[in-house]
C-alpha cells in the first residue's frame, strides 16, 4: 500500500536533529538525507542542493564543529549531534547579529558572485582554519612528520583544503584571500572566545 504519510510507513522513525542549537522532533523517511531534512522539513534553505553527490561542496555545513556534505548523510545519522547550518553561522561574531568573522571577510574580498555556493563554502572555510590550527596536514601541507612546526596557511594550503568547493562562478581568488584573512584575524578562535566569555 502507497501512502503520503511517513509516519503510516516502516520506513520511517522518528528522530531529534540538534540544529544551531535547537532541538527539532521530526518523523522522516530513513532514507532522508540531512540535506533534504533541513531543506524540507525545516525550512533551512541556506544549504544549497548542488549536484546531490557529494561532489560540489554547496551542501556543506558543519557537524559537530567538522564539515559535512549533507547530501551524502543521512538524517537518521545526524541524530543527537550539533549540526551547524549557515543560518547558525552569523551570530557568533563579537556582538550578539553580527556576521561571523568568515562570512564578513567573504563580505570583504568579494568571495563571492551569484552567492549559491557561499554557505557551503563559508562553512567549509570555517572548518579550513579549525583543522589547520589543529595542525592537521592536507596534500599540500610540506612537512607531515610528527613534531614538525606548523605551516602557514599558504594560498596553496588554502586552494587544496577548499578544493571540495567549487565556485561555478569563478570567484577563487577572492574566496583564497578572504580564508587568508579570516585566518590572519583568528577569525574562528575570536569567535569561540566570544562564546566562552558570554
Amino acid at each position: 500500500m502507497i501512502t503520503s504519510d511517513p509516519t503510516a510507513s516502516q520506513t520511517a522513525g522518528a528522530i531529534i536533529l540538534h540544529v544551531n542549537g535547537e532541538k527539532h522532533a521530526l518523523t522522516v523517511d530513513h532514507r532522508t538525507t540531512l540535506l533534504d531534512a533541513l531543506r524540507e522539513r525545516l525550512d533551512l534553505t541556506g544549504t544549497k542542493k548542488g549536484c546531490d553527490h557529494g561532489q560540489c561542496g554547496a551542501c556543506t555545513l558543519l557537524v559537530d564543529g567538522r564539515r559535512s556534505l549533507s547530501c551524502l548523510q543521512l538524517a537518521v545519522a545526524a541524530e543527537g549531534r550539533e549540526i551547524t547550518t549557515i543560518e547558525g553561522v552569523a551570530g557568533q561574531g563579537a556582538d550578539e547579529g553580527e556576521l561571523h568573522p568568515v562570512q564578513q571577510a567573504f563580505l570583504e574580498f568579494d568571495g563571492f558572485q551569484c552567492g549559491y555556493c557561499t554557505p557551503g563554502q563559508i562553512c567549509s572555510a570555517i572548518a579550513v582554519i579549525e583543522e589547520h590550527a589543529a595542525g592537521w596536514p592536507s596534500a599540500a601541507t610540506g612537512d607531515v612528520h610528527p613534531g614538525a612546526p606548523p605551516e602557514p596557511l599558504t594560498p596553496e594550503e588554502i586552494r587544496e583544503r577548499m578544493s571540495g568547493n567549487l565556485c561555478r562562478c569563478g570567484a577563487y581568488t577572492s574566496i583564497v584571500r578572504a580564508v587568508a584573512h579570516a585566518a590572519e584575524a583568528g577569525a574562528v578562535r575570536d569567535a569561540r572566545d566570544e562564546e566562552a566569555a558570554a
